[in-house]
């Protein structure tokens, strides 16, 4: 066998391994067709993100709020995005745009159908790239469940069940959150049920939520090139419909704060960049989140 096609042979055997690997862990990965993704210059490479969303708060009732404690201390330990803003009223269709950089159609909450859109989004051009994903759905009734409601459970708040490209057993329950966060995901999202995400309950719920659920990641993600962001899905329809959003981790810089204004899709194309991926919908058009970074 000629020395170029051992080499061949030898990088099959390592994608080989490494899929299985990502498949005995339970993260969607994809390997074939993609090549190597490198990030934006003007962003860093996390080894793993967290995104959690939460409901219907303006900056200013969040940011600088005694009720919110834990996200402060987030925002002087990291960064803080004073001019960040959502794309629309109400919900669904900001998680859409958030996720793959276009409302696809969505105007209101109602219970879409499963799989209705093929389109481009970040956990399909994370897969596509060779990448894991996953959400963390707190009181979805199982991994994977379409079910449009239980309990506290919405899925108006679940985007990824809109696209076919997207496996649905990559929808996790947030009992499935790990606690060895080495075996997350490279990118994932975590969604509060109704009451958590101050939807239906108070700022200090969902703050001490968060807390309680995040702040041992957050705490390892300073040591380990990791990142949480912190943001809402819109305001209460009283403030231009401007948003908390806080960045923190190993690569932020603590204290910064960016006056620059930014949406939804800004900070979808960031997550794209930080791994290299194409840009879903109005990502193509959007720019990165800069000016935060330590390097």
């Amino acid at each position: 066998m000629s020395g170029r096609n051992v080499y061949r042979r030898s990088r099959a055997v390592v994608a080989s391994a490494l899929a299985f690997t990502a498949a005995a862990a339970g993260l969607w990965t994809g390997f074939a067709g993609s090549s190597p993704a490198r990030a934006a210059a003007a962003v860093p490479t996390p080894d793993h993100v967290v995104v959690v969303v939460f409901e219907n708060h303006a900056y200013s009732q969040v940011i600088g709020s005694s009720g919110a404690p834990y996200i402060n201390s987030l925002k002087t330990g990291g960064a803080n995005l004073s001019q960040s803003y959502a794309e629309t009223h109400p919900s669904q269709p900001n998680y859409f745009a958030l996720f793959s950089g276009s409302t696809q159609g969505i105007t209101d909450d109602s219970c879409y159908t499963p799989g209705f859109s093929s389109a481009p989004n970040l956990a399909s051009e994370l897969i596509a790239a060779g990448r894991t994903w996953g959400s963390y759905n707190e009181t979805l009734p199982s991994q994977g469940s379409t079910t449009c409601s239980s309990g506290k459970y919405a899925r108006k708040h679940n985007p990824w069940f809109g696209f076919s490209n997207v496996p649905t057993s990559s929808a996790r329950t947030f009992a499935q959150f790990p606690t060895d966060y080495t075996t997350l995901p490279q990118v994932s999202f975590v969604v509060p049920n109704l009451c958590s995400d101050m939807h239906d309950c108070s700022v200090s719920t969902g703050d001490t939520w968060l807390k309680n659920n995040l702040s041992a990641y957050a705490t390892w993600a300073k040591t380990h090139n990791s990142l949480l962001v912190v943001t809402f899905d819109e305001d209460n329809r009283l403030s231009g419909n401007k948003i908390p959003t806080v960045l923190y981790g190993q690569q932020v810089t603590a204290g910064s704060s960016s006056t620059t204004t930014y949406n939804h899709y800004d900070l979808l194309r960031t997550l794209e960049d930080m791994h290299g991926l194409p840009h879903a919908g109005n990502a193509a058009s959007a720019k990165d989140i800069t000016g935060i970074w330590t390097s």
